[in-house]
């Protein structure tokens, strides 16, 4: 009897490895993509590419030390109270669909 629940208990678990691995797959996939909401300044100025996006599309707060250094560890949503008009939630729809274009890595 023992035998038989460890059997069905062992199933049971690759079934369900089985369908959240496809989940788990697309979700990594998803978040490869940089996002205004969850990546943070340090790992876009770190990418040339996306580096490139904010130069352009907020070149003030950009060239700002502060945003270079202290803003590595935020995201550009968090440093929007900072820079309400160069971070508005229209520049910032700018800017993720900018990042969209990048390829995912």
């Amino acid at each position: 009897m023992r035998n038989v629940f460890y059997g069905l208990s062992l199933s049971a678990a690759v079934i369900a490895t089985g369908v959240a691995a496809p989940a788990a797959l697309a979700q990594s996939a998803q978040s490869a993509h940089y996002s205004v909401g969850e990546t943070k300044v340090g790992k876009l100025l770190d990418d040339p590419a996306a580096a490139e996006i904010l130069k352009r599309l907020i070149p003030r707060t950009f060239a700002n030390e502060m945003f270079q250094t202290l803003g590595r560890d935020l995201t550009l949503k968090a440093i929007q109270q900072y820079e309400p008009e160069e971070l508005s939630d229209a520049n910032l729809e700018k800017i993720q669909a900018e990042f969209d274009k990048i390829p995912a890595k």
